[in-house]
């Protein structure tokens, strides 16, 4: 057992807490309505084009179908050496910036260990960020993630570097992002961004808005991200990460985004303000 392990904090609230019950709402997501519809298949020896993955980080109930969609391409594509999750930091306690650079974090599927090289490079990179599990202690926005990573990749093929930013502007997003690229190196890196959309608006004002901001994703434009989210007053969560991931991506190669799902909780539970889902890759 690694020395550092962070614990499952949302587990029995945003996804069940035993591995078959886990397993068993993850394979539910893929196949419903507003999923993908099948199970995914990993492609060992896929083409490894996707670069970023941007999944929302809501209870599976409402969000993961959405989330589906993503974890489908990837499984597609092919097994990378490491991946990157960056997520926000909700202010529910811990640390407001970190990364952590040995360890593992658990899950009901299992422990997901950290890759400690990269895992480090990037913490240099990123002065003033704690480098412990219990900086992550009660944030949900990468946690939420994990579940879908160790079900298509197995526990084998899995080594990951949790990243948590509290800047949501543009600077914090240049450092995060210029961080992870220069750290990976010479790894093929999957970098995922956690967020949320439009919270609590009407289901017609929550697309409206998130299609502005969709629009910059699909541009690969970090920029117009986060000014459209200011200058609309949006209530994107996770614009830091996206931004972030998107100014990694594009130093890593990437050319071109492909949106794969939008959703909003009132296409679950019928209401009168929603939240948004969003899924989204970018490619080589």
């Amino acid at each position: 057992m690694p020395e550092q392990v962070r614990k499952p904090a949302v587990a029995g609230q945003f996804y069940p807490s035993t591995a078959t019950e886990l397993t068993g709402q993850i394979e539910e997501c893929f196949r419903h309505r507003l999923g993908p519809g099948t199970l995914p298949e990993l492609r060992e020896s896929g083409p490894r084009e996707i670069v970023g993955l941007v999944s929302p980080h809501a209870g599976y109930v409402f969000s993961g179908p959405t989330a589906a969609h993503g974890y489908h391409a990837l499984a597609a594509d092919g097994i990378p050496e490491v991946v990157i999750v960056i997520g926000l930091n909700h202010g529910r306690g811990g640390t407001a910036s970190a990364v952590q650079t040995s360890g593992a974090w658990q899950t009901p599927l299992g422990l997901v260990p950290i890759h400690d090289a990269v895992a480090a490079d990037i913490a240099a990179k990123l002065p003033g960020f704690a480098n412990d599990a219990d900086a992550f202690r009660l944030e949900h926005s990468l946690e939420v993630q994990l579940p879908f990573l160790q079900y298509i990749y197995y526990d084998e093929h899995l080594v990951f570097v949790p990243v948590m930013m509290a800047g949501q502007d543009l600077a914090s997003a240049r450092m995060v992002g210029e961080a992870v690229a220069e750290g990976v190196g010479d790894c093929d890196a999957l970098i995922v961004a956690s967020t949320d959309m439009t919270h609590y608006e009407t289901a017609d004002t929550a697309r409206r808005q998130d299609q502005m901001l969709i629009e910059r994703i699909e541009a690969l434009d970090p920029e117009g991200l986060i000014h459209t989210r200011d200058r609309r007053g949006i209530s994107m969560c996770g614009a830091g990460p996206v931004a972030a991931m998107i100014i990694a991506a594009r130093a890593l190669g990437a050319t071109r985004a492909e949106t794969l799902a939008y959703s909003t909780s009132g296409d679950i539970v019928p209401a009168r303000e929603v939240v948004g889902y969003y899924c989204g890759v970018v490619r080589r």
